[in-house]
């Protein structure tokens, strides 16, 4: 185990490869991902810059932010120099910057279209490494009632229960139920058990009045919609 002593400290740096520094004097902008990076986890080792171990991190994941969004504390500590407090802070960063973006679309309180939808939900299957069914309860207006999460499975899938989903909607008097899961592996299309389900769902919710007008399939970056594809 690297004692404190053999850890390099942003402080004894050349001045121009200080990144805080750098910061200061040339703005957020200016710097590299690996260099904001280098600046959360504040020192590396005796032969390793903050710089060089967050490069390093980065090349891991192809330079993509979204990937390294998805890594958990345990994925983060495999890096020799990163200890579970430097794993916790790059977690913590990334989520700020992904509730940030999340904020910068003022939340749908009216679903007209699946993209309404897209934006509601989107932030709660963001970077998720399992899957999980939400549903959406509507008035008559089409206005959104709330959200509740049904269940949480693996990466293979999860079991969504009818009588929770429609006893959910009942206790909220909603007329509506939009159904939405995701698919952790990346690929949109719907399963047998999916095109199943939302059938066994719409034919329930036509029984007690209470319509199932979309599903959707959601990835990090792009979703399924049933309704759109004629599939409702």
């Amino acid at each position: 185990m690297e004692n404190y002593e053999s850890k390099i400290n942003i402080k004894s740096w050349a001045e121009e490869d200080r990144p805080r520094e750098k910061l200061l004097l040339q703005g957020r902008r200016v710097l590299s991902d690996a260099e904001l990076v280098a600046i959360l986890i504040g020192s590396g080792s005796l032969n390793e810059s903050a710089v060089d171990l967050s490069k390093r991190i980065l090349h891991h994941f192809s330079g993509d932010l979204n990937g390294l969004g998805k890594a958990s504390v345990n994925d983060l500590s495999k890096f020799k120099g990163i200890g579970e407090a430097k794993a916790i802070s790059i977690i913590a960063a990334l989520e700020l910057g992904r509730r940030r973006k999340e904020t910068e679309h003022k939340q749908t309180e009216k679903i007209g279209c699946s993209k309404d939808i897209f934006h509601l939900m989107h932030r709660y299957f963001a970077d998720l490494n399992h899957e999980e069914f939400w549903i959406i309860l509507m008035n008559r207006a089409n206005k959104v009632l709330s959200r509740h999460l049904i269940s949480k499975g693996g990466q293979a899938g999860t079991i969504a229960d009818p009588k929770i989903i429609f006893q959910t909607a009942l206790e909220h008097h909603a007329v509506a139920v939009i159904l939405t899961h995701n698919h952790p592996s990346g690929n949109l299309k719907p399963s047998q058990a999916d095109l199943d389900l939302t059938k066994k769902l719409r034919n329930a919710g036509q029984m007690l009045d209470i319509a199932v007008p979309d599903h959707l399939i959601f990835t990090d970056k792009h979703y399924f919609s049933f309704a759109d594809e004629g599939l409702l």
